[in-house]
């Protein structure tokens, strides 16, 4: 089983949605046991609030099932317990790295390397209010990671 944590800043918008898609994407295929999947925070500033209801409204716009979640920040011990550690921008990347102190296995990674676009960040709807943009790049980079296995 691969067990993947999507990570973001707040745990509210990017990476729950990429939380939710994946898990859509693989119970679609019928592969929902071939994965764990989790998401969780670079920063304690959502810890505990549940989704943006922008990231809801794209998710049920789409037909992508979810569910009441709570924010939480990622710990050290993630390391230990995910094969995959994905990130939405370079900033999270930095941020990640501090909390994990280092990653000698090559875990930690952006999500949209697997979509084809290495380096490339997927923007906070945080701040851009466009949920549509981000849903079309992460699912874009699940498709993906998917077929990857």
């Amino acid at each position: 089983m691969k067990k993947i944590l999507f990570v973001c800043h707040g745990n509210i918008c990017r990476s729950p949605m990429a939380e939710f898609i994946m898990k859509d994407l693989a119970a679609r295929a019928g592969r929902q046991g071939d994965y764990y999947i989790e998401s969780a925070a670079v920063s304690t500033e959502e810890i505990g609030n549940d989704m943006h209801p922008g990231a809801k409204n794209e998710l049920r716009r789409r037909g992508v099932p979810f569910e009441r979640r709570a924010a939480r920040q990622m710990t050290k011990a993630d390391y230990d317990r995910f094969d995959l550690i994905l990130l939405m921008d370079g900033w999270n990347v930095r941020l990640a790295k501090r909390i994990l102190g280092s990653d000698p296995d090559n875990k930690v990674k952006l999500l949209l390397e697997y979509a084809g676009r290495p380096g490339e960040d997927i923007a906070d709807p945080w701040y851009t209010g466009n949920f549509k943009e981000t849903y079309e790049d992460i699912i874009s980079a699940c498709t993906e990671l998917l077929k990857q296995g």
